[in-house]
């Protein structure tokens, strides 16, 4: 009877707000405030929610259970996407497929649109984006989670301003604090910061009620400017394109500038390093040795250091090969959208030349003889000459370099690489058990592939087989519970992490938006090869 009362209440404010129709940016803000309030008391906790089978359940092999929350519980809604969702799923053959899929493409504005603040003036809109069961901001993850909307922008105005304020937004945090890789949400929205438990010792210092955690990684930046390109590439709209924006993009430069610094100086000398981190923890991958700085790099490499990885552990040789690719390609893309749009021509031509010189980089220290595969992309290496050769699941990884794209799918180097890494005897985390298997990495540990992984496999392979095996391994082992997880353990795919994790749900969505552009039969019509049974 509470909830019921509290969801009535909840749709006379969401009826008030739209007789009143508040103009002002402290009555948005009160009115969304409002809202919020009476919809998390009113609605069930998606962390709890995202554990429990709801029906109605699909009649295919799986019984696949029906995840979204109820219409007045969702956090954002857009026309596009609903009926981009009808369009996929009417034309789908297996129905726990379309199950999934209808479950994951809107997961993210069903759950992790935390704030959204509307403005006539385009400078002011914001979007706070979760990553699901954390209520904490990751540059990554959010960048990642709007990827397959931004085709739909065009003709949907909401999601459009969606975007929009995710790109604000994240020009905020990284003005605020370009070291960092998650954020508190933003003072404005009333939203409570949360701790991450941690006690970190870092260098730059940051403000607490602002991040919420501050791990150097440089996909993270890679990220913001992959926001924005992308924004631009679906709408051409260049109305984010502000003097405060092209403040961020050159405080990422400055970044790589200094994180391009090797350990040593000229005559042999330790550099004064600009980024330190140290954590009281028990597990190496958690925290930087030798006093925070992390294994030496060698200088005028023109590679950039990143302390982190994507999936959050420590880099064990800080020149991050997926890192640097990643950034290169978003620096050339950033250079040419300043280019198209006749903004900043000096910024863009530095963007450029840097763009050129990591990606020269790249091919000149980032390429090893591997004594079975050959010549193939290294996942880490120093400029001494060190290399570590693996891959890890989470993105940008080796196997995605032609999906950020760094290479083609038919570079010789790069197939070489995808051999080694999709391989157990070139990938120490390619992991294999009784009931899954895939890339995995040490956050979780040598028990657990991700999920993630096998659907980066698909979208790299024009191969039928292998997609269809991949994606139906990944509907096997997730079906059960209607969404992509974390990580499912190789022997027991009951055994899981995160039953919420909205990057996963969007990187499954945007591998059917591939499947039905470059393999439709896949999927469509009588003669589908993935369909049930």
């Amino acid at each position: 009877m509470l909830v019921l009362s509290g969801l009535l209440v909840y749709l006379l404010i969401s009826d008030s707000a739209a007789a009143t129709a508040p103009r002002t940016p402290s009555e948005r803000r009160a009115a969304a405030s409002a809202k919020d309030k009476y919809r998390r008391q009113a609605c069930p906790d998606y962390k709890d929610y995202a554990v429990r089978r709801h029906p109605p359940f699909t009649a295919g092999q799986y019984h696949v259970p029906y995840q979204r929350p109820a219409p007045e519980c969702r956090l954002f809604r857009s026309d596009a996407v609903e009926k981009k969702i009808q369009e996929i799923t009417s034309r789908m053959v297996d129905v726990d497929l379309a199950r999934m899929f209808e479950n994951c493409f809107p997961n993210t504005l069903d759950t992790t649109v935390r704030w959204h603040l509307e403005s006539e003036d385009p400078q002011q809109v914001q979007s706070f984006i979760v990553t699901g069961d954390i209520n904490a901001q990751w540059l990554r993850d959010s960048t990642n989670q709007l990827t397959q909307y931004h085709s739909l922008a065009k003709d949907d105005p909401a999601l459009k301003t969606l975007l929009l304020g995710a790109i604000n937004t994240q020009v905020d945090f990284v003005l605020n604090s370009p070291y960092c890789n998650a954020f508190q949400p933003p003072a404005a929205s009333d939203l409570e910061p949360t701790s991450n438990g941690q006690n970190d010792v870092v260098h730059p210092v940051y403000e607490p009620d602002v991040v919420f955690e501050c791990k150097y990684e440089i996909d993270s930046l890679a990220s913001f400017l992959s926001l924005g390109n992308q924004y631009y590439s679906s709408t051409k709209d260049s109305s984010f394109i502000t003097p405060k924006f092209l403040r961020a993009v050159q405080t990422v430069l400055d970044v790589i500038e200094e994180q391009s610094v090797g350990t040593f100086g000229p005559g042999g000398e330790p550099n004064d390093m600009t980024y330190t981190f140290q954590r009281q923890t028990n597990a190496g991958t958690e925290t930087l040795n030798l006093a925070g700085i992390g294994n030496p790099l060698a200088s005028n490499t023109s590679l950039v250091r990143s302390a982190f990885r994507p999936s959050d552990d420590a880099c064990i040789l800080q020149f991050f090969i997926p890192g640097n690719a990643f950034m290169s390609v978003e620096l050339g893309r950033t250079a040419e959208l300043l280019t198209a749009t006749g903004k900043s021509p000096a910024l863009a031509a530095t963007l450029k030349a840097k763009s050129e010189a990591i990606r020269a980089a790249i091919l000149k220290y980032g390429v090893t003889i591997h004594p079975v595969f050959g010549k193939v992309f290294a996942y880490e290496v120093d400029g001494y000459g060190s290399h570590i050769v693996m891959d890890d699941a989470n993105l940008p990884s080796l196997l995605s370099l032609p999906l950020m794209g760094f290479v083609g799918k038919s570079d010789e180097t790069y197939q070489n690489t995808r051999k080694m890494v999709l391989s157990r005897f070139g990938n120490p985390y390619f992991l294999v058990g009784p009931e899954f298997a895939g890339i995995g990495g040490p956050h979780i540990g040598i028990g657990d592939a991700w999920p993630l992984s096998l659907l980066v496999q698909a979208m790299t392979s024009d191969d039928d087989g292998e997609i269809v095996t991949a994606v139906e391994a990944v509907l096997k082992a997730n079906a059960r519970e209607g969404l992509i997880h974390e990580s499912v353990n190789v022997a027991r795919v009951t055994d899981y992490t995160r039953p919420w994790f909205a990057w996963a749900n969007s990187v499954f969505a945007q591998t059917i938006l591939d499947i039905a552009e470059r393999k439709p039969t896949l999927i469509f019509g009588e003669g589908a090869k993935l369909r049930a049974g």
